[in-house]
């Protein structure tokens, strides 16, 4: 038995070191992570998640970069562990209060349909932190940008952090170094802030979320130079100096349904939307370079994003007995 022992675990072994395996070490976890996870207990997961993020997207083109952007903010507040979906209640606090999610995440309810699904096919399995990050390949997928294989075997937080929702995640008039300090945090890198920055080829972001570049960028009652002043006068016609906090623009005004390149296009014209776009061309050579080379190269930006996003999907996640499978996202189970 010992020696059967033995001989499983060297087996594992080769098989998580393996070059031509997808396994994936997870940052401060000690688990790994691979795509097979749910190939004997859940055969039918990922076909699950792809047909209702189709569905979705038929009913309401925004969907996808919703999606996308849950797994980003999901994964850069105490590693990728659903936390993001929980409501307060308890000793809980939801991270959905906080300043970037606040009034903008969304598709909550998505994930919750995914998950009922999931749970009548293979009750008690599938996690929530796995359906948001195969809901963000599947996004990517069905607007045009490349696929890639999830590592999966995440487990769910049981708690929140909205103080690290508040402070971790990169805002949009955060200064280059401000960013790239808060992705290097993560065991993110410069290339993966501009190749992951690039999902904003899709969505779109509020008035409030960029208005001081149309009037007071740097505190002198003066535009953003480094924004197209024709884009800008565009922008000021339905983003005035107050009021209009909410209302929607495309983050790529060119193809804003369609996941491309055009994002680092527009970035080379001055026409990024937000500051922390736009700077990626103008405060740092290496980024501007990046930003050159996907904006001429689409395959070599869509390689490096599905590379940057499994690496995003590796920060922290809870494995082995660590967590649970929550039966509902927005709760834990001992809040039944």
């Amino acid at each position: 038995m010992a020696k059967s022992l033995n001989i499983l675990i060297a087996a594992l072994s080769l098989i998580a070191f393996s070059p031509f395996c997808l396994c994936s070490k997870a940052y401060g976890s000690g688990g790994y992570l691979f795509p097979q996870f749910y190939d004997q207990s859940c055969p039918k997961a990922q076909e699950i998640v792809q047909s209702i993020v189709a569905k979705a997207f038929e009913h309401d083109p925004r969907m996808p970069a919703s999606l996308l952007r849950l797994h980003f903010h999901d994964c850069f507040v105490k590693g990728c562990d659903a936390s993001i979906l929980l409501d307060s209640s308890g000793t809980i606090i939801s991270e959905k209060r906080s300043n970037p999610n606040r009034n903008s995440a969304r598709g909550f309810e998505l994930i919750e349909e995914i998950k009922h699904a999931l749970e009548q096919e293979c009750p008690e399995t599938v996690s929530c932190a796995d359906i948001l990050a195969l809901a963000a390949r599947d996004s990517t997928v069905i607007t045009g940008g490349p696929s890639w294989e999830v590592p999966l075997g995440r487990r769910d937080a049981r708690g929140a952090s909205l103080s690290g929702s508040n402070n971790d995640i990169p805002a949009p008039n955060n200064t280059f170094q401000t960013i790239l300090t808060k992705f290097k945090r993560q065991g993110l890198d410069l290339v993966d802030l501009v190749s992951l920055s690039g999902s904003h080829t899709i969505g779109n972001s509020r008035c409030t979320s960029f208005r001081q570049r149309l009037y007071n960028q740097s505190g002198n009652g003066k535009p953003d130079l480094t924004l197209s002043q024709y884009y800008a006068t565009l922008l000021r016609q339905r983003c005035p100096r107050s009021g209009g906090d909410q209302t929607l623009f495309f983050l790529d005004f060119a193809t804003p349904f369609k996941f491309d390149n055009h994002y680092f296009k527009n970035l080379i014209m001055y026409k990024g939307l937000l500051s922390s776009d736009e700077i990626l061309f103008t405060k740092n050579k290496q980024s501007k370079e990046l930003v050159e080379l996907y904006a001429e190269n689409q395959e070599a930006f869509f390689e490096q994003f599905a590379i940057s996003m499994v690496k995003m999907g590796n920060i922290s996640p809870l494995t082995g007995a660590k967590g649970e499978i929550r039966r509902i996202c927005r709760r834990v189970n001992h809040a039944y």
